[in-house]
């Protein structure tokens, strides 16, 4: 069975049927775990209820997973080089599976925050090896583009579906099904893989260097808490304490790697352009996203009375114009060169970013909408192209440490989103509160709850004053996000008009069809 496809003056190598297989199989791991960062804030008054977990315990169940997420992608990365992609995938899917059952039949605090470890320890695993594994699955340049296109758009088909399917579980079931549901997808790619992928590793990978694991560990987990704590609690001693850890295990981090004979990372492939530009990207369009995200759930819910899945979705039409405009970049990518789609993509943000600053509690939901529909097309346009690039740019025997490398900038661009734009948003709120009781002025939920228990006019007009101190604060935070956006794509665009390096050139000659065809090295793969 083969499927072909033409784009630019060139037709696509025909998929085989193996690829077409490998190619529903990959973006299931990146599905599952946009749908378990999405999911879980739905169910929170289900299983505080249930579980009765203190304020501490609660801030546990929700960040655990994220951090640990974040401080092993580094590691993963290595470690899929070494022992190959497909086992550590399937090693992955089957904790990710397990892991889900420990959480969803929780009995107590205690057991949910272990599984919710267990689930970023598997979780770890699954994002670079899909990712890697494409490059060997798909050799030809332009069957690489499109299935990049596809796995990428598994993370807003996810996005989109955990609030819809969640609120839909939550209705019906317990709140233990909202983690059920990943134990049959985690087990369709454990049972599917040995048939569909081939095994892939590095050839001569040298041993794994512990240190330079615990030095990540501590230069992401710390940074991750920090911009957690700033976005909620403000500029406090233990969250500044971290950040200075994590700067410096982090320099710590890149010089050892710079003497290590075989390090974790390869630290050169940023003198790449074509790579270190696409990190970049990856890094500003999840800060981008997840800011937007994050300041428009809120919006919606709040300031417009919108329930949950109401809010789910109203944003789904952003979501699935990532998806589309993803594969629009699979038929552009010929003609157009990376600048070119990364500088419309962030285009496209940037104006979604302005359009949300106009919205105040009058508008209505249109203005959202639109903004956060331009902000998603413009992330399906760049992150198709620079997740093609990165794979591209590199080695194939170093896919699974560039694809971490990738991943990481996801992590840290999301955590920063939240920590610069959330905490923006919060001290403009408060400002425009000032007069109001403390109470009211720590969020627009308390401001919501105080006013319940005010007088019926007064608590009316604190309902107001807070609707419209909350939609400033909607409104800074997006014009500062639109000038960030557009202070970062300077710094990208720089970086692209250096002098190409000689990978990038061969890369897009390949491309182009002057060169030779895109090929890994036959010792860098095992066969099935």
């Amino acid at each position: 069975m083969t499927v072909t496809a033409g784009i630019g003056e060139r037709t696509r190598a025909p998929f085989t049927g193996q690829q077409i297989a490998a190619l529903i199989i990959l973006p299931l791991p990146v599905l599952l775990i946009a749908v378990d960062m999405t999911v879980l804030g739905f169910a929170v008054p289900y299983l505080s209820e249930s579980l009765n977990p203190t304020a501490g315990q609660l801030l546990w169940i929700v960040d655990v997973y994220g951090l640990v997420l974040a401080g092993l992608l580094i590691t993963m990365g290595g470690i899929a080089d070494r022992i190959g992609r497909r086992k550590l995938l399937m090693i992955g899917a089957t904790g990710f599976a397990l892991a889900s059952l420990v959480a969803a039949y929780a009995v107590n605090a205690e057991m949910l925050i272990a599984a919710r470890v267990l689930l970023g320890l598997a979780g770890a695993t699954l994002m670079p090896t899909t990712l890697a594994s494409l490059r060997h699955v798909f050799p030809d340049n332009r069957q690489r583009t499109l299935a990049v296109a596809v796995w990428a758009s598994a993370f807003s088909v996810g996005a989109a579906a955990g609030p819809i399917v969640g609120g839909w579980l939550l209705t019906h079931f317990w709140w233990g099904s909202v983690f059920l549901m990943a134990a049959p997808v985690a087990a369709t790619v454990v049972v599917a893989a040995p048939f569909v992928l081939p095994e892939t590793k590095d050839p001569a990978p040298g041993p794994l260097d512990g240190v330079s694991v615990v030095l990540s560990f501590a230069a992401l987990v710390p940074f991750a808490y920090s911009m957690k704590s700033f976005a909620t609690d403000g500029v406090g001693a233990v969250a500044l304490g971290a950040l200075l850890l994590s700067v410096a295990s982090g320099v710590a981090f890149v010089l050892r790697q710079r003497r290590l004979p075989y390090p974790l990372i390869d630290i050169e492939l940023f003198r790449l352009p074509r790579f270190s530009a696409s990190v970049a990207t990856n890094f500003i369009m999840v800060f981008a996203h997840v800011a937007a995200l994050f300041l428009l759930t809120q919006y919606l819910q709040l300031v417009l009375g919108y329930s949950p899945i109401e809010a789910g979705m109203v944003l789904v039409p952003g979501l699935v114009l990532s998806v589309v405009t993803s594969l629009i970049a699979v038929k552009l990518s010929d003609s157009l060169g990376l600048g070119s789609i990364i500088g419309f993509g962030v285009g496209l943000a940037i104006v979604g970013y302005l359009v949300v600053a106009v919205a105040d509690q009058h508008s209505g939901v249109a203005l959202v909408v639109v903004g956060f529909g331009l902000i998603g097309a413009g992330i399906g346009f760049a992150e198709t192209v620079t997740n093609d690039a990165i794979l591209s740019s590199v080695p194939g025997n170093r896919a699974g440490s560039a694809s971490a490398i990738s991943e990481t900038s996801y992590e840290l661009g999301g955590a920063l989103g939240v920590a610069i734009l959330g905490s923006v948003a919060t001290a403009v709120y408060q400002s425009r509160l000032a007069s109001a009781p403390d109470a009211a002025r720590e969020t627009l939920a308390e401001a919501l709850e105080v006013a319940e228990t005010m007088p019926s006019d007064r608590g009316s007009e604190l309902i107001a004053q807070a609707h419209a101190a909350f939609s400033a604060a909607v409104s800074v935070a997006a014009l500062i996000g639109a000038g960030l956006l557009t202070a970062m794509v300077g710094v990208v665009m720089y970086v692209l008009r250096k002098r190409k390096a000689p990978c990038d050139r061969a890369s897009q000659e390949q491309r182009n069809g002057v060169g030779p065809a895109a090929t890994d090295d036959p010792s860098s793969m095992v066969s099935h």
